[in-house]
């Protein structure tokens, strides 16, 4: 009996979650990939072709998808290689980069108003409470969304002011202190919410009283940031993460100079594996990358 591509990849699957990894969407798009090659009749080994036709669909996705697409095939075929010899890897840029870093939007303070009244404005008992208190503690916290959104009662501490955030990015979990007005912001929410859905697990609950779907989430933003004047890049409820790093780098520099402890201790309140994860952020503003340029040319000069 031949193996087949579904196979191949259900193999792939089990030996690299067996060691830690999740492999969610790449898992559904490789399954996609497999079935695809077995419809097409494919037999044999991982050909360089077969991986860059599935790539490229669909065709109006465009190079930057495909090249994503690539990248998760080059990955699959170096593990293939390893019990198949005759396996083909893709080539490496093909479509261009894989990667890239979408230009960030910094919401300016009026702009975070504006955000926090569309979200009163909301119909529902309850909705505009949740809305605007999850934008606020984004705002102040540079929570990610998914980590927002899976808060459960039993993660808040109130007694130390924290918040614990389990399982996140790579697996990690961390501690997160709020400031007291965070606190009063969340026990007055955390009031409404009891009164309505006395059984809900989660902190942020939809209209049900269940966890806050991702598409919910997405769609109300959506509507949201109409209330924002138009902007050349559309801001992103991620973007509250950014505004919230970059402006603590610039207060860092501003007060402590080179500011690398304050820069460590960010990258641990974000979650950050690596600390060059969180010095990204100086890019983020024109300003916070020149003012820390400066700061560096001394000690450059100072070490010829």
């Amino acid at each position: 009996m031949k193996t087949t591509m579904v196979t191949r990849v259900a193999r792939y699957l089990a030996d690299r979650r067996g060691v830690g990894f999740r492999l969610k969407s790449e898992g559904c798009q490789l399954l996609d990939f497999a079935r695809y090659a077995d419809r097409r009749g494919h037999r044999g080994p991982l050909t360089r072709q077969l991986a860059i036709d599935w790539a490229c669909l669909p065709k109006s996705s465009g190079r930057f998808s495909w090249a994503r697409r690539l990248e998760l095939m080059r990955t699959f075929a170096r593990h293939l290689s390893l019990a198949e010899p005759r396996t083909q890897i893709p080539p490496l840029h093909l479509f261009g980069p894989a990667h890239r870093r979408p230009e960030p939007h910094l919401y300016t303070p009026r702009e975070l108003q504006q955000l926090l009244q569309a979200a009163r404005r909301l119909k529902g008992e309850l909705r505009p409470h949740t809305w605007q208190t999850l934008i606020a503690l984004l705002a102040c916290t540079g929570l990610r969304i998914s980590e927002a959104r899976r808060l459960m009662l039993t993660d808040v501490d109130w007694d130390q002011s924290l918040l614990i955030i389990r399982e996140s990015k790579h697996g990690r979990t961390r501690w997160v202190p709020l400031h007291p007005t965070a606190m009063t912001a969340l026990r007055d929410y955390d009031r409404r919410r009891q009164s309505l859905f006395p059984f809900a697990q989660y902190f942020f609950v939809s209209v049900r009283g269940t966890q806050l779907p991702s598409s919910t989430v997405g769609f109300t933003f959506r509507q949201l940031r109409q209330a924002i004047p138009v902007q050349r890049h559309p801001p992103r409820l991620h973007d509250l993460r950014h505004t919230m790093a970059s402006e603590v780098l610039q207060r860092s520099l501003k007060r402590h100079g080179r500011g690398l402890d304050q820069v460590l201790l960010l990258s641990r309140f974000l979650g950050h594996t690596q600390t060059r994860y969180t010095y990204w952020y100086l890019s983020a503003r024109p300003r916070l990358l020149r003012d820390a340029a400066e700061r560096f040319a001394p000690d450059v000069e100072a070490n010829r």
